[in-house]
């Protein structure tokens, strides 16, 4: 019979691979969208891909039973802010993808947790010390590293990946005001569906054309991938500590890196991989502060 704590380990240790797993789902996910880009209209890359995934997350809320809508009652105003918040941080970020290398885009998108610390504290009132507070400014910095605005090595892309960083605030501030009673796969599909109506929009702005089988078979994985993506992020933090597995998400880094080198042949200089190691360790340290904090009050909360 294994203890208590054994259990708790192996529970923390699962959600590790579950968090390095769906980190690489996520990087082949932004890859093979943006093989299937260089081929396509991005509007269009962006709605055959949110179609398929449809289907698939279609399929798997009929398979568990998870069309169930009555823990959404109430909340009509958050599931709005959030879908702003999805379709603002997709369209953004993935089309900073298609015009600058991933590990790039990546490295700026992991400014995202120190975003999210500020906005909750200056929109959820939740409290932020001034410790974290610099560890945000610390990581603004290292993005500034990593997209030297003013450089003739400066695109102007990073600044769609800044506005995908300021959407995913706002989607993953609204996700926490939504009850844990609704299915993580029913909010992937509501996500999925808005994200793709608003990919149709393009149609309006774009040419499309006629996608070659390969071009089918890359959204299609792509698909896949980013459903297998959100899955395995789910688990991770429903099951894990979050101050133990969140610190494995810049696992994405990595995998990011290796993806540019292998299939673009894009080498991070000396500045992208300083900057990246800034925005890096200061997530780093808001998560051990934040696990510091929550002892200190799980001390203090026995000794009364």
């Amino acid at each position: 019979m294994s203890a208590p704590g054994d259990h708790h380990a192996a529970s923390n240790l699962r959600a590790i691979a579950a968090m390095l797993i769906g980190q690489a789902s996520f990087t082949f996910n932004d890859a093979l969208i943006k093989l299937a880009a260089a081929g396509l209209p991005g509007g269009q890359a962006i709605f055959m891909r949110g179609v398929m995934a449809i289907l698939v997350s279609l399929s798997v809320c009929l398979a568990f039973g998870a069309f169930n809508f009555a823990p959404l009652r109430g909340q009509g105003r958050i599931l709005t802010l959030r879908n702003i918040g999805e379709i603002g941080a997709t369209f953004f970020f993935l089309f900073a993808l298609f015009h600058m290398p991933i590990a790039t885009a990546t490295a700026i998108l992991q400014l995202t947790p120190l975003a999210i610390t500020a906005g909750a504290a200056l929109f959820l009132a939740e409290p932020v010390g001034w410790r974290r507070w610099l560890a945000a400014f610390v990581g603004f910095i290292g993005v500034m590293i990593v997209i030297r605005p003013g450089s003739d090595a400066f695109n102007a892309w990073s600044l769609f990946a800044l506005g995908g960083v300021a959407f995913s605030v706002l989607r993953d501030l609204s996700t926490r005001r939504i009850g844990l009673q609704v299915p993580a796969i029913l909010l992937v599909t509501i996500s999925s569906i808005t994200v793709t109506m608003s990919a149709a929009g393009f149609a309006l702005v774009e040419t499309w054309i006629v996608p070659a089988p390969k071009s089918l078979l890359l959204l299609f994985g792509s698909a896949v991938f980013l459903l297998c993506g959100y899955y395995f992020m789910v688990h991770a933090m429903r099951y894990g500590e979050v101050a133990v597995v969140a610190p494995f998400r810049y696992s994405v880094i990595i995998w990011a890196v290796l993806a540019g080198i292998l299939l673009w042949g894009e080498w991070p200089d000396a500045p992208a991989l300083i900057g990246t190691v800034v925005v890096v360790a200061a997530g780093l340290y808001t998560f051990m502060r934040e696990r510091k904090v929550k002892a200190l009050a799980a001390r203090k909360g026995t000794k009364r």
